[in-house]
């Protein structure tokens, strides 16, 4: 019986070419590689039915002579290792293409796709080598368990100040001014007496971000709530009371959930958006409405000599605590520069990492 010729297709990467033999069932197979030449013999189901087939290749460049292959009920598969990491121009060393022989065009790719699926490979390489060296946190999960509950407790409160003020605002109208603190108070100290926890937490390494922002953030809010409301009655009843608490908790009710979602590495695209962007408008409003609450103050610690500094006899009675009041309003004003500079700068980091991950 005259050994017949079969279909081969061929494709390659920088440092492998792969060709598939179209016989089925393929057996007694001789696959080997003498002088850079590969000889394939075997007997199988071709294109001309059953039959012994075989074919000779003379390959561009100098491969290593090991061969793998693998007979399957449709084809045999063949790879061959180059000697060197480079791209073929052709296949053989014959100008001329050999009839039988075509590209493989479910494996085919160029040689700039080629390289691209190298680097691919590399980093995913690399990736998981790094990985492997990193050593894991075995308190990760408890870490990441106590910020979830942080998140969702806060989340919690802030929503139910939201809530009730709005509520209140659209039942009695302007008359909700007059009692927000008597109202709210209780919840919001709880709420801001556990934030403390916020400067702590990247000052232990819980979560990555900058101590001082946060305790710009928290010590301000305190000052206001404690100092300003907690210590003058008079403060208590006016307006200005209720633009400080929705202001802040209308913050807090998207900061909150997207903390708390990034703990089970979550994310909710529409709440990103609104935690990085809602700020914008209400953090100046929120300074501003806790600069007036400072301002209406003065009068009243004055008037009251209320937390006046006592001086010695040979300079004076006692400072005033209002003069406390108009630096703490300059404090005020570059707490908000810094704090305005470090969120946008979140912002700016976190849009540009996930347009870049869509790229």
């Amino acid at each position: 019986m005259q050994a017949l010729t079969p279909h081969v297709y061929w494709a390659q990467r920088h440092g492998e070419i792969y060709l598939r033999v179209e016989i089925s069932d393929g057996q007694s197979l001789s696959i080997g590689v003498e002088e850079n030449i590969l000889h394939f013999k075997g007997q199988g189901h071709g294109a001309k039915g059953e039959n012994e087939y075989e074919f000779s290749l003379e390959f561009l460049k100098p491969v290593k002579p090991e061969v793998k292959h693998k007979s399957t009920q449709r084809q045999v598969n063949i790879t061959v290792k180059k000697q060197e990491h480079v791209w073929w121009n052709r296949l053989t060393k014959q100008e001329k293409k050999p009839l039988f022989l075509a590209p493989d065009f479910d494996r085919w790719l160029d040689e700039s796709d080629a390289e691209m699926e190298l680097r691919e490979k590399e980093e995913k390489i690399n990736k998981i080598n790094i990985e492997s060296r990193v050593r894991k946190d075995p308190f990760l999960g408890l870490k990441k368990g106590f910020l979830f509950m942080y998140n969702l407790v806060q989340f919690l409160g802030y929503s139910w100040i939201f809530v009730n003020m709005t509520v209140r605002l659209f039942i009695l109208g302007q008359d909700s001014f007059y009692d927000t603190f008597h109202t709210i108070a209780d919840v919001m100290y709880f709420c801001q007496m556990l934030a403390i926890m916020e400067v702590i937490n990247p000052a232990v390494g819980l979560v990555k971000t900058g101590v001082m922002p946060a305790f710009i953030q928290v010590m301000g809010r305190n000052f206001i709530l404690f100092v300003i409301f907690g210590t003058l009655e008079e403060m208590q009843n006016k307006p200005v009371v209720f633009f400080v608490f929705y202001l802040w908790s209308m913050i807090e009710i998207f900061r909150y959930p997207f903390y708390m979602l990034a703990c089970i590495d979550t994310e909710w695209k529409l709440l990103t958006w609104l935690r990085y962007t809602i700020w914008i408008p209400l953090y100046p409003l929120g300074v501003l409405s806790e600069a007036v609450a400072v301002i209406q103050s003065i009068p009243i610690f004055d008037e009251t000599k209320l937390l006046n500094i006592p001086l010695p006899k040979a300079i004076g009675t006692s400072l005033s605590f209002s003069y406390i009041l108009q630096l703490y309003l300059v404090i005020m004003f570059f707490g908000l520069f810094i704090n305005f500079r470090h969120l946008f700068k979140q912002r700016s980091r976190r849009f540009r990492t996930k347009k870049r991950k869509a790229n």
